[in-house]
């Protein structure tokens, strides 16, 4: 059982054409399951205990689930293809329903930003982050919104930044991004509802 998903015997399911694609990025497997670069896949475990969501059919290559979040049918999705190749499987999924990248939602880590902080952008450049580049390059597009979360810098200059985003949190870290995690949902509870200038002006920082 994760640390930021709990036990639910509810869940939360929809029917129809969703209107959003909220993704969390991450790599599948045990291994990099509380890893800096999973923290979209750690972020979306809070989003989904809100909602009472589970991710388990397997579609699109990520677990997904089809949800109602604030009145609006969206499919919640764990791509599990790598990283590096996130856009394959939301391209796939925005392709079939027709979903527009401004409509494409993604959650993932920013090793530019300390520990903890969050940053909501409407679009923006990939900023060296290789599924961020995955997902501009299969959408053609830049425009679709993101929420980053902090997972601080390497602190050796000098050393493999793939050791440092494959590195696991501390237990003080994680404690940080579940707190930050929490801050993301209700971001995108408001994103889905068309309030994304007030989901950064409540929650960025």
């Amino acid at each position: 059982m994760s640390f930021f998903r709990k036990k639910t015997q509810e869940t939360n399911k929809a029917a129809g054409k969703p209107e959003f694609i909220i993704a969390g990025l991450g790599n599948p497997g045990k291994e990099y399951e509380y890893s800096r670069h999973n923290t979209g896949f750690l972020c979306l475990d809070v989003l989904c205990n809100k909602y009472k969501i589970k991710t388990d059919r397997l579609k699109y290559q990520a677990l997904v689930a089809l949800a109602d979040i604030e009145g609006h049918n969206c499919l919640i999705m764990r791509p599990q293809t790598f990283m590096n190749n996130s856009g394959i499987s939301i391209k796939a999924a925005a392709d079939f329903y027709k979903i527009p990248p401004e409509k494409v939602i993604i959650i993932y880590d920013d090793i530019s930003l300390n520990t903890g902080v969050l940053r909501i952008r409407k679009k923006g450049s990939a900023g060296g982050h290789n599924g961020i580049k995955s997902i501009i390059y299969h959408l053609n597009s830049d425009e679709f919104p993101r929420l980053k979360i902090g997972v601080g810098a390497k602190a050796d200059p000098d050393s493999d930044l793939k050791d440092h985003v494959l590195g696991k949190f501390s237990k003080t870290e994680l404690e940080a991004i579940k707190s930050t995690s929490e801050r993301a949902a209700g971001a995108v509870s408001l994103i889905v509802q068309g309030k994304t200038d007030e989901a950064m002006n409540r929650y960025n920082g």
